[in-house]
């Protein structure tokens, strides 16, 4: 059983959607929690009430991710009222689609500036502030796998994430920290089903080996293990977590 008592967690992210999934079960783990948010603070706030009913501890703290200032920032106020950082999930993300030809440079910025240049920042931090034998757990996406019409920016994020994922395990791997990625299928989320019809939606999950799309809690088992330190050999790995989509 995965014991994950006193460690501290920071979930980027997370006042929602999966990351606030991912966020309490971490805490019934027995982790710290740090809810992260960056314009969410209500919800955020519910989250860490959430937790600390059910006798769980947990903090939320705003922080833009994509900023260097704020990350920082992020870190200081988790190593102040918990004392350490232990376990970093980078979920903190936005998806647009369209076709390439329809994005603005823009909206092109906007995506790898979320997606892409604060899981650099967080990990980069992280390098300085993670304990030893530490855990790094990025939130990919099984679309960087497919070739799927009007994700090609998103994919495109996804992917720059899983090749930095690979190259800063090995240059991080002699502090004994692990870093992986974990790439959902889709998810009966808001971040997927948004703008969706249920036609479109039925057409993707029939994608699956198992006709549906997936549940947080099709996910979040896995990144409660590579969160453990029962996963201290699993390292530079890109896991999908799809149902057999991709």
């Amino acid at each position: 059983m995965i014991n994950l008592k006193d460690k501290t967690v920071i979930v980027t992210g997370s006042s929602r959607g999966l990351g606030k999934q991912i966020a309490i079960e971490f805490a019934k783990k027995g982790a710290n929690v740090v809810i992260n948010y960056n314009s969410n603070e209500s919800e955020a706030l519910s989250t860490v009430k959430e937790i600390t009913l059910n006798e769980g501890k947990a903090i939320a703290v705003k922080a833009n991710v994509s900023q260097n200032e704020d990350v920082n920032h992020l870190f200081e106020k988790t190593i102040e009222h918990f004392g350490k950082v232990d376990i970093v999930v980078n979920n903190a993300g936005i998806m647009m689609t369209k076709f390439l030809k329809d994005f603005s440079a823009e909206e092109f910025d906007k995506q790898f500036t979320t997606n892409v240049k604060s899981v650099f920042l967080m990990m980069k931090k992280a390098s300085d502030k993670l304990e030893e034998n530490g855990r790094i757990i990025n939130i990919s996406s099984s679309t960087s796998r497919l070739m799927m019409p009007t994700y090609a920016i998103y994919s495109a994020t996804k992917s720059a994430v899983e090749q930095m994922t690979k190259v800063f395990a090995k240059e991080i791997g002699s502090k004994g920290i692990t870093v992986n990625s974990v790439l959902p299928g889709p998810m009966n989320t808001a971040l997927f089903t948004n703008g969706k019809s249920p036609e479109l939606i039925n057409k993707i999950a029939a994608l699956s080996a198992f006709n549906r799309i997936g549940n947080v809690e099709d996910i979040i088992p896995v990144i409660l293990f590579l969160g453990s330190d029962e996963s201290q050999w699993i390292t530079g790995q890109n896991i999908g977590v799809n149902g057999g989509m991709a």
